[in-house]
């Protein structure tokens, strides 16, 4: 009889332990799906753009294999005064995020946007006008053409999207100097702040906090020292600080990055190809930013007016080539060739015509 019992007692228990069993699952099943319920809302905050097949130059085999190893994306900054307008504007910023995807480094390499580059076809202009021209696919063939790459997707924000991602990781901390203070509260910090909407805080130099108006007037100032060079460092400098501060961010912190972001930015990447890229955001290392080109010169050219120079556009590629990727081999192509030919011959100048800037 007890044996019985003790065996009656032994099958209630199994039971209990596989109605807790469903249980448990029932209840992970349902955080998943609320999970991720909640992202793809807020994935649908973003504005997805749909652009055509985006042209990329002829590469040989080798080439084409290394760079399926990266994921390189084309990050613009937008500036045409119309808040959530990518379609067209001047792209103020123009950088070239590359992540190996092996071990999740992240390099960033501005396109300083007065560069003399073909912007559409046989027609060698500043980079920055490519956007104005083509709107983001236009950009990204002007960089792929330019550059050997084989860019398919872009990411475009405008003021709002920057001033709102500095306010939500409650700012950035920067070394001002007395002559960028000044020039950001007479010429930038009125302005971003009617844009937006924001209030207009003015600055001082030495380390400052700068909120999202005055972190977005920094990243405008090029009237110092170093012009469009030292421009496009003061980007590179904040982005660098929201990576850093928004690897730090806790999940309501990241909750009010993401509502605060993701309304103002534009790009072709599909929500899982964003879902795929934000889950692993804390594995990710920004080990280095630069500008392109490494070498160069500015000079004012009749028809072009105030350019930067690459000398030479086909050394320029290589050295890119090593930055990023780590391939001191890459093979230019006979787009590249021809386009830094061309630049030799309109400008006059080549690699022992470089000068340094510092920047």
């Amino acid at each position: 009889m007890a044996k019985k019992e003790k065996q009656s007692l032994s099958r209630k228990q199994i039971r209990r332990r596989r109605r807790r069993r469903l249980l448990i699952f029932e209840v992970i099943l349902l955080t998943a799906l609320v999970a991720g319920l909640f992202v793809w809302t807020k994935f649908g905050m973003i504005g997805y753009d749909t652009i055509q097949e985006v042209r990329t130059n002829e590469m040989d085999q080798e080439t084409q294999q290394m760079l399926k190893g990266y994921t390189n994306i084309a990050l613009f900054g937008v500036d045409n005064r119309s808040n959530g307008d990518f379609d067209t504007g001047h792209s103020d910023s123009i950088m070239v995020c590359s992540i190996n995807n092996d071990t999740q480094e992240v390099r960033l390499l501005s396109v300083f946007r007065d560069t003399l580059l073909e912007v559409k076809e046989d027609s060698l202009q500043k980079a920055t006008n490519a956007y104005q021209y083509g709107g983001p696919q236009g950009a990204i063939e002007m960089l792929n053409t330019n550059l050997d790459l084989d860019i398919t997707d872009y990411v475009s924000v405008d003021f709002n999207a920057l001033t709102a991602a500095v306010d939500a990781v409650g700012g950035v901390e920067i070394e001002l100097t007395d002559e960028e203070a000044k020039i950001m509260n007479v010429n930038y910090i009125p302005e971003v702040a009617k844009v937006t909407g924001n209030p207009a805080n003015l600055v001082s130099g030495g380390l400052q906090t700068l909120d999202g108006v005055q972190a977005t007037s920094y990243c405008r100032v090029r009237y110092t020292s170093g012009n469009d060079f030292k421009r496009a460092e003061r980007q590179r400098t904040v982005v660098s600080k929201l990576v850093e501060k928004a690897k730090q961010a806790s999940i309501i912190e990241l909750n009010d990055l993401i509502n605060a972001v993701f309304p103002n930015i534009s790009t072709s990447m599909s929500a899982s190809e964003l879902i795929s890229l934000a889950k692993e955001y804390k594995d990710y290392e920004l080990v280095d930013t630069t500008g392109f080109p490494f070498e160069k010169r500015t000079a004012t050219l009749k028809s072009k007016g105030s350019v930067v120079v690459p000398t030479t556009l086909e050394s320029n590629v290589k050295e890119m080539y090593v930055y990023l990727f780590d391939d001191s081999e890459h093979v230019i192509s006979d787009t590249v060739h021809d386009l830094s030919e061309q630049i030799i011959s309109i400008s006059g100048f080549n690699e022992d015509d470089t000068v340094d800037y510092g920047y």
